[in-house]
């Protein structure tokens, strides 16, 4: 028997080296991340409710994928169209609001803001002020630049889904190549991490529920317009763990102190903190533990240290990756059924 044959023969050491290369050819596309997760993402979970169709009705994926779609994109229209707007509108009411009070008679016989006003000057706060507009510019320059790449990744991940069948029977033609061994060692590692990052985001989207609902309530409470709309922008946002809670509170604050002046605002931003406090502290930790079987302590540490490596992404993929390096070395093994049936077919011997 060969070297070759031997390496092949020794799965630990083959599987080890198709890893590490698999993280090498990762760390090579590092700026093209985003990209590549989110076409995953969005994959992911147009082929789960696919494959929850055709379980019931035998039809092509297209059927499914292309209506799918046109109906995704005509939501996207609708909360465009109708949400922006209102958003526009109601910053430059309060815009508005801020220069009248600002050039009226109240302002300069206002003692309060007098005061306030001259302790700014003497603060001298116009290079922090600089500073924090050049951050906005750069902030809005980066948003721009994520709306493409989520653009982007929507339309590949429509061409992918669209052809699910043809790509699984591509991908079949790899392993039965002369180097099917290493494309099914990827094959075994692209199905664990599937099934890990399924489990994660079952977890995201309770956890959204819980944050879309206790802000509706709240936005009922304050009587705020066009709530529906709201709720699902809300819900949307909640589904980026921990960050998106956050990202919520602009707008959330900008029309609730419109309709019901800073007393408003400030129940909003409060309900926000509890919201933020509420997911990061209590139903991130807990849901993730009881979805990963892992101890609430080492949920939060592993979340901390993925925000710091790989940014907010980390918050995403960090327990995933994790709960995919357990069951990969063998300290805990994947508890889906399925999961362990699809992974059985790359154990058989594979061709050298």
């Amino acid at each position: 028997m060969s070297r070759y044959q031997k390496f092949i023969a020794n799965q630990p050491v083959r599987r080890g080296v198709v890893l590490l290369s698999l993280v090498f050819v990762l760390w090579l596309a590092r700026s093209e991340m985003s990209t590549v997760l989110l076409t995953f993402i969005f994959s992911f979970l147009v082929i789960q409710l696919v494959n929850l169709i055709r379980r019931h009705v035998n039809i092509r994926p297209v059927i499914i994928v292309i209506p799918l779609y046109l109906l995704i994109i005509g939501g996207i229209f609708y909360a465009v169209f109708n949400y922006v707007p209102s958003l526009v509108s109601e910053s430059i009411k309060s815009i508005n609001t801020v220069i009248n009070f600002y050039t009226s008679g109240a302002f300069d016989h206002n003692q309060m803001i007098q005061w306030a006003v001259k302790s700014v000057k003497q603060m001298n706060l116009t290079g922090q002020i600089k500073t924090g507009l050049t951050a906005v510019l750069s902030y809005a320059g980066s948003i721009g630049s994520a709306g493409v790449t989520i653009a982007l990744s929507f339309l590949l991940s429509f061409f992918f889904t669209v052809e699910i069948d043809e790509l699984k029977h591509f991908g079949g033609l790899f392993i039965k190549s002369p180097l099917g061994w290493y494309f099914a060692d990827l094959r075994f590692f692209a199905l664990k991490f599937i099934n890990t990052f399924g489990v994660i985001i079952e977890a995201q989207l309770i956890i959204a529920i819980v944050n879309t609902t206790i802000t509706t309530i709240t936005l009922i409470f304050l009587k705020m317009p066009n709530i529906p709309t709201l709720a699902v922008m809300v819900f949307f946002l909640s589904l980026i763990p921990v960050v998106g809670a956050i990202i919520s509170v602009v707008p959330l604050t900008i029309i609730a102190f419109t309709v019901g002046g800073v007393q408003s605002a400030i129940i909003i931003i409060v309900m926000i903190i509890i919201i933020h406090f509420l997911e990061a502290y209590v139903l991130n930790p807990r849901l993730m533990a009881s979805r990963t079987e892992l101890p609430g302590f080492f949920t939060i540490v592993i979340l901390i240290i993925a925000e710091r490596l790989f940014g907010a992404w980390g918050l995403i993929v960090g327990i995933p990756i994790f709960t995919f390096l357990l069951d990969v070395f063998g300290v805990k093994k994947i508890g889906s059924r399925t999961a362990k049936q699809a992974v059985n077919d790359t154990d058989a011997k594979p061709k050298s």
